[in-house]
C-alpha cells in the first residue's frame, strides 16, 4: 500500500509541476519523513491556490483524476479540500491560500522516499503545526513521534509564531499550552 501511495503521489507532484503549481505533501506521507511511518490510506497534499482562483485549479484537476464526492467543484468550495482518487488511493487537496499556507509550500524540501522517487513535503515544524491545529487524538500520537525523532532539529520558535496565533483565532488556547508541554517535557 506505501509503495502505490508513493507512486499516486509521484504521479500528482508531476502534473503540478508540469503547471507550476506551489505545493507539498502532508499528513502521512511527511509524517514517513519527520515522526514514525504509520499505515495512511490517502495522499494529502497543500495546494497553493488563493483566493478567486480555485475553480481553475478545480477543473483541471478533475479533468485528470476522478472525484471522491458527488458534487465535488462545490464540496471543495465549500471545505477548501478536493477529495479525489486515483485507483483505490484516495488523495486529499487542500487548497491553500493562507500566508501560513504560502509558508509552507516555501519552506517544504525534496525526500526520497523509494530509490529514484523524491517528493516535496512540508517541513517537520509545519507538521507539527497543522497536526497541533487539527487536535486529533492521532494527531497528538504523531506530534509525540516526530519530537522523539526531530527535537534537536526543530525550530520551536517558528512553531510558536504561527501556532499561537493560529490557535487564538480558533479560540483554543489550550492547543498551544499542550505542545509546550510537551516540547518542555522531553
Amino acid at each position: 500500500m506505501v509503495k502505490s501511495l508513493i507512486r499516486v503521489a509521484q504521479e500528482l507532484q508531476s502534473f503540478f509541476e508540469e503547471k507550476s503549481w506551489k505545493f507539498c505533501f502532508i499528513g502521512g506521507l511527511a509524517l514517513q519523513r519527520w515522526g514514525n511511518p504509520r499505515l495512511t490510506q490517502d495522499v494529502d497534499v497543500t495546494l497553493l491556490t488563493g483566493f478567486g482562483e480555485e475553480e481553475n485549479f478545480i477543473n483541471t484537476l478533475l479533468s485528470k483524476y476522478s472525484s471522491r464526492v458527488p458534487d465535488p467543484v462545490q464540496f471543495a468550495m465549500s471545505n477548501r479540500v478536493l477529495l479525489l482518487q486515483s485507483g483505490q488511493v484516495g488523495i486529499d487537496i487542500a487548497l491553500a491560500g493562507l500566508p501560513f499556507e504560502e509558508e509552507i509550500t516555501r519552506r517544504s524540501t525534496l525526500f526520497e522516499y523509494l530509490p529514484g522517487i523524491f517528493l516535496m513535503t512540508c517541513s517537520a515544524e509545519d507538521l507539527l503545526i497543522m497536526k497541533a491545529f487539527a487536535n486529533r487524538t492521532q494527531d497528538w500520537a504523531d506530534i509525540e513521534s516526530i519530537l522523539e525523532r526531530q527535537r534537536s532539529l526543530l525550530d520551536f520558535s517558528h512553531v510558536e509564531n504561527y501556532l499561537k496565533p493560529l490557535c487564538e483565532l480558533k479560540e483554543a488556547p489550550e492547543i498551544w499550552v499542550r505542545l509546550e508541554s510537551l516540547i518542555r517535557r522531553r
